[in-house]
């Protein structure tokens, strides 16, 4: 692990985002809560939640911080499901691997839930959308 001990605490916050790829019959049973494994939506969020707060036990490598909030939002799109992952804390070291990992597990979990229906479900796109606080300063990916 990278020795964060010198470093100040500053407010750290990130937000990373994943893309679920389905066709619209998926999306129309997601829409009807008509999935056999049950409510996606809800599931997947709380999955995010839950792996945003694991992150540090999951990445060999990442520090555990004491995150101070976990947002995960899912919205249906034409094309598939926009899943998002926002978090914040006071500690040494960045919220970037906490907000990635909550996006992840929260697509896998759409992937799980609907694998049964749409074998080529695809996940895409998982990134860094926001980070904010420590040296660095702020990263903001450009639409």
């Amino acid at each position: 692990m990278v020795d964060v001990g010198a470093k100040a605490v500053t407010r750290r916050e990130a937000a990373a985002s994943a893309f679920v790829k389905l066709g619209p019959g998926t999306l129309r049973l997601v829409r009807a809560n008509r999935i056999a494994k049950g409510d996606v939506l809800n599931t997947a969020r709380l999955a995010g939640i839950q792996a945003a707060k694991r992150a540090h036990e999951l990445i060999p490598l990442a520090h555990p911080i004491p995150l101070e909030n976990v947002a995960v939002d899912l919205d249906i799109e034409k094309t598939g499901l926009r899943v998002r992952c926002r978090v914040s804390a006071e500690a040494k070291t960045g919220a970037e691997m906490e907000a990635l990992t909550g996006a992840a597990v929260a697509a896998l979990t759409v992937y799980d839930m609907v694998k049964a229906v749409e074998r080529k479900a695809e996940i895409v796109r998982l990134r860094l959308d926001y980070k904010s606080g420590g040296k660095s300063g702020v990263f903001r990916r450009r639409a």
